[in-house]
């Protein structure tokens, strides 16, 4: 060290080994850091979640592709040859032989032709396959919304079962207090304590087990929203939607069955291109030349015209076109079933609503009655009018009754988006609860 240039005694070196493991341990951070995923908004309603499974789907995904697929499709349909024109170039000459200045250049194009009627059904098929596309975008997003209308309505059903729970519990505990109070005193006896204690455990136990049933329920939901739910989530139902007398008038507008038709469409536009393929596509060849047959000789130039018309195979072409008409059967025997479960599925839906908005005005009227006995009884029992047993029961009637009546609010609000679902419509933003 120059004695001119003396150190700092506030400058402190690192080992150059320490220094390049800080930069490892550097770089490790960043890129965890990086590697964080993109946090996902938490649904609050069925609509948000609807929209956040929706999404996630492969099918939304690569719903871009697939309609560029058919763009381009329909394209190569509009186009005059039925592939790509095909670019021939050669040349011959006698220099490794005799070397008399024999030469040969041809240059030409060959262009594939199509069958007669081919290129119209290419592009009836192309129409057909872009219309698919659509409505197989479409049933997709019908089905993803029945896995979150399915989930969303579990984890309200879980949510209300906690929430009841809760309230059943904290009701438990104030009666065991003042059990125990008027134990000290001497007004009531131990086994009347123990009675007590006893519900307030058992209000535990159901409160654990509602618990663990409503974790189970966000973790489904999260499952396909990609982000646990708000837990000030709405249950509010759906809009009621109007069933139409005749299930005939939804063919056009059920996603599920348009797929279905479209499906058939394409089928059948297949075997109708299959039916008019009987052979490979002839080329229409264009050929230009110039030789000479030797040194002295001058540069010819000739013009060449040609046709290749391939044979045509029978047994290969009826493989094609029974495979064809195979697939138009099978689609349409799969609408005729779809159409059918779908009918099924909503006069369910449609006797489900009503039966639940009966169930449930009954429920609210037995609620409001069992919450006045309660006010009774807790009052007669405060007074030493009522024994213990007596409030006990009507404490778990009336909680009893509250629960059912919570329970068939939203079963009311899930059978309502059953029979949406029934309809093919996809969720909408929440009304008031009906």
């Amino acid at each position: 060290m120059s004695p001119h240039h003396p150190v700092s005694p506030h400058v402190f070196f690192l080992p150059s080994r320490l220094v390049l493991r800080l930069c490892a341990l550097a770089a490790l951070a960043a890129g965890e850091l990086r590697a964080q995923p993109v946090a996902v908004a938490a649904p609050a309603t069925l609509s948000q979640a609807f929209a956040a499974a929706w999404a996630r789907q492969p099918e939304a995904q690569s719903l871009d592709l697939r309609r560029e697929v058919a763009e381009a499709r329909r394209q190569v349909a509009e186009s005059w040859t039925a592939e790509p024109p095909v670019l021939e170039l050669s040349a011959k000459t006698d220099q490794p032989m005799q070397n008399q200045g024999g030469r040969e250049y041809v240059a030409g194009l060959a262009l594939p032709l199509w069958l007669p009627g081919e290129r119209a059904h290419s592009g009836a098929l192309a129409e057909a396959e872009s219309r698919a596309t659509g409505s197989r975008a479409a049933a997709a997003q019908l089905r993803t919304a029945a896995s979150v209308r399915v989930a969303w309505w579990n984890w309200q059903r879980a949510r209300g079962e906690v929430g009841l729970a809760g309230e059943r519990l904290a009701s438990a505990q104030r009666l065991a207090a003042d059990v125990a109070q008027r134990v000290k005193v001497g007004d009531m006896a131990r086994a009347d304590q123990h009675q007590a204690d006893g519900a307030a455990a058992s209000a535990e136990m159901a409160l654990a087990e509602a618990e663990a049933l409503l974790a189970t329920a966000r973790q489904q939901l999260r499952a396909l929203t990609g982000s646990l739910p708000e837990a000030s989530g709405t249950d509010t139902a759906e809009p009621l939607p109007v069933v139409p007398a005749d299930f005939s008038a939804l063919d056009a507008a059920h996603p599920a069955v348009a797929e279905w038709l479209d499906r058939v469409e394409v089928a059948r536009k297949v075997a109708d291109l299959a039916a008019v393929q009987t052979r490979a596509n002839p080329e229409l060849t264009v050929l230009t030349t110039r030789d000479r047959a030797a040194f002295d000789a001058g540069y010819q130039q000739s013009l060449t015209l040609g046709v290749r018309i391939p044979f045509g195979s029978a047994s290969r072409q009826r493989a094609r076109l029974g495979l064809a008409h195979a697939e138009a059967v099978e689609s349409e025997g799969q609408l005729s079933l779809e159409r059918e479960r779908l009918l099924a599925d909503l006069e369910a839906a449609r006797v489900r609503v009503e039966s639940t908005r009966l169930q449930l005005a009954a429920a609210d009227r037995r609620a409001q009655l069992a919450r006045e006995s309660r006010t009774f009884f807790d009052k007669s029992f405060r007074l030493g009018e009522s024994d213990l047993p007596t409030r006990l029961r009507i404490e778990l009637e009336a909680v009893e009754a509250e629960r059912h009546s919570a329970r068939l609010r939203i079963e009311h609000a899930a059978a309502i988006s059953a029979l949406r679902q029934a309809l093919g419509l996809l969720p909408e933003q929440q009304g008031v609860t009906p």
